[in-house]
Parts: structure tokens; sequence; C-alpha cells
């Protein structure tokens, strides 16, 4: 028991972290960037690449280490939703970390290069788009929670 604990302990924080890192790359974007804010969005990035990994791992550890055990969530089709969001905001994720890097890179070539405020206007809207998927993701949660949620 108390390792389904721990377990759903550190499952909750990762995901906290991902809220927070996601909100900070929001707010970098909404500010005229210069190099040292490429840097930090690249780093919050990576930052939350490695938070939205570990995350990943610790709810499969639920899966199949937690108190639930491994039939509640392999026969419960809010899980499975769940995680196809968490994948689809995983891929989603890949569009600003490989414009942030190529921004880097030419911020670090030419010192007086900015982005296009097109391009930082998508990459906000990108980053909105993960919020929306992740605030899915809890609401779905608590339907899994109760297996069927919703009366369904």
């Amino acid at each position: 028991m108390f390792r389904d604990f721990l377990l759903a302990s550190a499952h909750h924080l990762l995901l906290f972290g991902l809220i927070a890192m996601l909100a900070l790359q929001s707010a970098l974007l909404s500010r005229p960037l210069d190099a040292a804010a490429l840097r930090r969005l690249v780093g919050i990035d990576r930052g939350y690449g490695m938070t939205a990994g570990l995350l990943l791992v610790f709810g499969l550890a639920r899966v199949f280490h937690g108190a639930k055990g491994a039939d509640f969530y392999l026969h419960n089709p809010w899980f499975h939703a769940k995680l196809g969001l968490f994948l689809l905001a995983a891929l989603l994720s890949l569009w600003p970390t490989l414009t942030f890097v190529r921004w880097r890179r030419a911020a670090r070539t030419r010192p007086d290069w900015l982005p296009d405020p097109a391009q930082v206007a998508r990459m906000r809207t990108i980053i909105r788009l993960e919020f929306a998927l992740i605030s899915l993701i809890l609401v779905l949660a608590a339907a899994m929670a109760r297996h069927g949620g919703l009366g369904l």
C-alpha cells in the first residue's frame, strides 16, 4: 500500500511539474525573445521532456505495481483515452522542441537574430493546445478512477 502511495505521489508531482514548465514556456513566448530567453526556452523544454518521460514511467509503474492492479487499467476505456491523449501531447510537443532548438542555433550564429513573430505565436498556440490536452487528461483521470465515470 505504501508503494502505491509513493507511486501516486510521484505521478501527481510530476504532472504539476509538467504543467509548471508549460506555463513557463507560455510566459516566455508572451514577451519579446532574446538570446537569454531562447536559452531558457530550450532548457525548460528539456526539463519538460524529461518530466514527461518520468511521468510515463511512474504512470506505467502504477499500472503494473499499483494497488488497483493491471486489470483495472488495461480494461478501462478511460485509461486508454488518457494514454492516447498523453501520447498525442507528446507528439505535439516535438514541434516546439525542434523549433526552439532551431531558434537557439540561429541566435548563436547571428546575435541580432530574432524569431518571426508569427512563428512565436504559432508556438504559443501549440503550448496552449498541450495545456488543453493535459486538462482533458485530468478529466479522464477522474473518470478512470471511477472505472466508467460519467455513467458510461
